[in-house]
C-alpha cells in the first residue's frame, strides 16, 4: 500500500447470531488488510438478554471495533416499525461522531434497512450482502427495499444477480461473491461434535435441529399453525435441538410453546448459540425442521435434510434435500418420518471463497469512485 492511499474505514451493522455468521468472514478479511479499518454496531437482539446477550459472541470472536446498541426490549418495542425508527436514530447519531467511507448490511431485517437509509441520506456507500433472493414474506419486501438503497451488491450467484438486474441496478455494481458463511461451514476450524454436546448440555447422539420463525403477515394464524408443528414434533419421537426465534412480532407465542416443552426429554431447549457451534451442530443433524433460512440454504451444503414448514421460504432453493409441507400435524410427521436418507452437497450459494473476492473487490480503487447518486437502469426486454 502506497503512503499516500487513505485507509477506508467501513461499518458492518449486525442485528442477530445469524447475520454475524455471514458477516464474520468478510469483517475477518477487511480487519487483517492494511488498506481497511473497521467498526461493528451490534444491535437488535444482540443486545438482549432473553436471546442469550449475543454481542458478547463478536467480542469473543477477537472483533475490538464494537459499538453496542439497544434498538429494542425485546416486548414493548418489538414492533418492525419502531425497530426501525430506533435504530435509523441511533446510528445516524453515531455516523456524525464517527464518520465511515462505507456501510456493510446483510440480508432482509429491519436493521440492514436502518443501515441503508442512513447511508444513502448521508452519501455514504452502502453494501448489501446477499440481495437479489425471494421468500414468501414481509423479509422479500425489506431485501428489495435494500437493494434499492445500496450502492453495491455482493450476492450468492448469478440468479440472484439477475434480479437485481431487472431491478434496475447497475449490472457494474453487482458482483457474485457466494454466502460468506460457507467460507466457515467448508473450513477446518468448527468444534467437534462432542464439544458442543458438551458446551450446551445436549444429551443426544442422534438428534434433530428445530427452528422456527414468526410469519409476521399470517400473525392470525400462527398460534393455531405452531400447536399443530409441535404436536407433530411430539408424536415422532425423535430427539430435537431447539432454538429460540428470532425477535419478530409474534416470537412470543413460539417461546411460550417452546419453553412448555422444557421438561419433555426428547427436547433441548437453547435460546441461542455460536454460530461456528450450531454449524457442527447442524453438520452432524438427522434432519432439520421448522422455517428457518438455514434450512434452504446451509443444510444443502451439509447434504442435511429439511422439512421445510410453511411459506416462509416460498419461492426459494429447493434442493432434492428439501420437504415441502403446510403446517399441519399429521403432514409434518409423515415428512419426519420419511425423510431423504441422503442427499450430496450442494454448493449453489458459494463455495468458500467470499470473503476472498470481498476484499479483492473492495481494494480496487474503482470501486470508491461510485457516485452516490444512483441511476436506474433500464432492463431490456427480449
Amino acid at each position: 500500500m502506497s503512503d499516500n492511499k487513505l485507509i477506508k474505514k467501513i461499518l458492518f451493522i449486525s442485528g442477530t447470531r445469524a447475520d454475524f455468521g455471514k458477516l464474520k468472514p468478510l469483517i475477518r478479511a477487511v480487519q487483517e488488510s492494511p488498506e481497511f479499518d473497521y467498526v461493528i454496531f451490534a444491535t437488535g437482539m444482540h443486545m438482549l438478554s432473553k436471546y442469550g446477550s449475543t454481542f458478547i459472541e463478536i467480542q469473543k470472536s477477537n472483533f475490538h471495533n464494537i459499538f453496542p446498541y439497544i434498538n429494542q426490549d425485546g416486548h414493548i418495542n418489538s414492533h418492525m416499525d419502531i425497530v426501525l425508527a430506533n435504530t435509523v436514530m441511533g446510528l445516524a447519531h453515531f455516523i456524525r461522531e464517527n464518520p465511515v467511507d462505507m456501510i456493510v448490511v446483510h440480508g432482509d431485517r429491519v436493521e440492514p434497512l436502518a443501515g441503508a437509509i442512513v447511508g444513502a441520506f448521508n452519501n455514504i456507500l452502502v453494501s448489501h450482502i446477499e440481495g437479489g433472493e425471494v421468500s414468501g414474506t414481509l423479509d422479500e419486501l425489506i431485501r428489495h427495499a435494500v437493494s434499492k438503497l445500496s450502492h453495491l451488491h455482493f450476492v450468492a450467484n448469478n440468479e440472484a444477480k439477475q434480479r437485481l438486474i431487472q431491478m434496475g441496478e447497475n449490472p457494474n455494481s453487482v458482483f457474485i461473491i457466494g454466502s460468506p458463511d460457507i467460507d466457515i461451514m467448508l473450513s477446518d476450524e468448527l468444534p467437534s461434535l462432542e464439544e458442543v454436546r458438551n458446551y450446551y448440555g445436549i444429551p443426544f447422539t442422534d438428534y434433530c435441529i428445530f427452528s422456527y420463525h414468526p410469519i409476521t403477515t399470517e400473525l392470525h394464524k400462527l398460534k393455531k399453525n405452531f400447536l399443530e408443528v409441535t404436536d407433530a414434533l411430539i408424536e415422532s419421537n425423535c430427539n430435537f435441538v431447539v432454538l429460540y426465534p428470532n425477535s419478530d412480532q409474534g416470537t412470543e407465542i413460539i417461546i411460550n410453546r417452546i419453553d412448555s416443552l422444557r421438561q419433555n426429554p426428547k427436547f433441548r431447549i437453547i435460546p441461542s448459540m455460536r454460530f461456528e457451534y450450531y454449524l457442527t451442530l447442524l453438520k452432524n443433524a438427522q434432519i432439520i425442521v421448522g422455517n428457518s433460512s438455514a434450512g434452504v440454504r446451509e443444510a444443502p451444503v451439509y447434504g442435511v435434510p429439511t422439512i421445510n414448514i410453511g411459506s416462509r421460504q416460498n419461492n426459494r432453493y429447493n434442493y432434492q434435500s428439501i420437504i415441502n409441507v403446510p403446517e399441519d400435524k399429521d403432514t409434518i410427521l409423515n415428512a419426519i418420518k420419511n425423510y431423504p436418507k441422503s442427499s450430496p452437497s450442494s454448493f449453489y450459494f458459494g463455495k468458500g471463497t467470499s470473503a476472498k473476492m470481498f476484499i479483492e473487490i473492495l481494494s480496487n480503487s474503482k470501486i470508491w469512485e461510485n457516485n452516490p447518486q444512483k441511476q436506474f437502469q433500464d432492463f431490456k426486454f427480449t
